[in-house]
C-alpha cells in the first residue's frame, strides 16, 4: 500500500505531462514562445519527480536506520552501571557515517562462577556483521551460566559461530572470523582470561597503565579449530580501585593525517591519572581524543568497555562491627 501510494504522484505527474503534449494546442505549436512554455512544463514535471524520488529514498533510509538501530540496541543492550561490585561503562561507534550499527560486541554478566565478560570484533562492519555478532552474543549469554569452565564457554561460542557460518555462502564462510576475549573476575579479584586474536585489555591502577598480558593470543574464531583443552590463564588480580579497559582494535589502529597510530595507553594514563574519574568519564575522554585524532573519520568500528573494582576490602579481625574474643582480667593478689 505504501509503495502504491508513493508511485501514485509520479504517475499523475507523468500522465499530466503526456496529456499536455498530446492534447494541448499550445504544445503543438512550433513558435519560440510555445517551445519555451512546453520546456518549462516538462522541466517542472521532471524537477517534481526528482524531488519526490529523493524524499522517498530519504524516508526509506531513515526507516532502515531506525530498524538497524533498534536491532543494534537489542543486540548490545545497555549494560547495568554496576555488576557484582564492579562499576561498568561501555560505548560503541560505527565506522559507517550516519550508522549506529557495527560489528563489535560486548557483554558483562554476573554468574555463580564470577563476573564473566566478552569483548569481540566481527570482520567487517555494518548490517553484514550484525547476524554474526548476534550468534556469538546469544551463545555467550547462555553458556556463561551453564559452563563452569571458561574454556567450555569458548567452545560453545565456536560451535555457535560454525552453525551460523554454515548458512552463509562458501566464499563468505572462508573469509568470516571473529576475535574474542573472555574474562572471568572472581569474587576475590582474581582475573582469568582466554583470548582469540583480540587486543589485550589495559589494567589501570595507581602505579600506572599496563597491558593485562603480553603473550600471543590464540587465532580468531572461524578459520581454525580450537584446541580440545583450553584452561583459563590467570592474570593477577583486580584489586579494589583497579580497572580493566577493554577495546576493539579500531581504537589502537586509528591513525591521524600523518599516519600516526592513536596513543591509547598514553591517553588512558592522562585520563585516569589519579584513579578518581568514573568509568563513564574515562570513556568520554578517550572517545573525545580518538575523534580529534582521526578528525572524525574512523577507519573501523570502535567499542570500549571499562570495569572498575569498587568492592570493599575485607575488614581486618577486630575492626568495628566484628566480634572480639573475650578477655580475662587477672584479679590482684593481696600478700599479707
Amino acid at each position: 500500500m505504501i509503495r502504491i501510494r508513493a508511485l501514485g504522484l509520479p504517475t499523475v505527474w507523468g500522465a499530466m505531462a503526456i496529456t499536455y503534449k498530446l492534447a494541448c494546442p499550445l504544445a503543438q505549436q512550433t513558435s519560440l514562445g510555445a517551445r519555451i512554455v512546453t520546456s518549462a512544463v516538462f522541466f517542472a514535471v521532471g524537477t517534481g519527480l526528482v524531488l519526490h524520488v529523493r524524499r522517498t529514498l530519504l524516508r526509506e533510509l531513515r526507516q532502515a536506520r531506525r530498524v538497524a538501530g533498534a536491532a543494534q540496541s537489542a543486540l548490545l543492550r545497555p549494560l547495568p552501571p554496576r555488576v557484582d561490585g564492579l562499576n561498568v561503562a561501555a560505548a560503541q561507534l560505527s565506522a559507517e557515517r550516519g550508522s549506529s550499527v557495527g560489528g563489535d560486541l560486548y557483554e558483562v554478566i554476573a554468574t555463580e562462577h564470577g563476573v564473566r565478560v566478552v569483548m569481540g570484533d566481527v570482520r567487517g562492519h555494518g548490517l553484514d556483521a550484525l547476524g554474526t555478532a548476534a550468534a556469538v552474543l546469544g551463545s555467550f549469554r547462555e553458556a556463561v551460566h551453564d559452563e563452569p569452565e571458561l574454556g567450555r564457554v569458548l567452545h560453545r561460542l565456536d560451535r555457535a559461530l560454525a552453525r551460523h557460518l554454515r548458512e552463509r555462502p562458501r566464499v563468505e564462510q572462508a573469509e568470516e572470523f571473529v576475535t574474542v576475549l573472555l574474562l572471568e573476575i572472581c569474587p576475590d579479584g582474581e582475573v582469568r582470561a582466554l583470548n582469540c586474536g583480540h587486543p589485550w585489555p589495559y589494567r589501570l591502577r595507581e602505579t600506572g597503565v599496563e597491558p593485562l598480558a603480553r603473550t600471543e593470543p590464540l587465532p580468531p574464531l572461524g578459520p581454525f579449530p580450537l584446541p580440545a583443552d583450553l584452561p583459563a590463564v590467570r592474570h593477577g588480580e583486580l584489586r579494589p580501585g583497579d580497572a580493566l579497559f577493554l577495546f576493539t582494535d579500531g581504537a589502537e589502529d586509528a591513525r591521524d593525517g600523518h599516519g600516526r597510530f592513536f596513543p591509547l595507553a598514553d591517553v588512558l594514563t592522562e585520563a585516569d591519572r589519579n584513579g578518581t574519574l568514573l568509568p563513564q568519564d574515562v570513556l568520554g575522554a578517550v572517545f573525545t581524543r580518538l575523534l580529534r585524532h582521526t578528525s572524525g573519520n574512523l577507519p573501523d568500528d570502535v567499542a570500549l568497555l571499562i570495569l572498575r573494582n569498587e568492592r570493599e576490602l575485607p575488614r581486618p579481625s577486630g575492626a568495628r562491627g566484628t566480634a572480639r574474643p573475650a578477655t580475662t582480667h587477672a584479679q590482684p593478689t593481696t600478700h599479707r
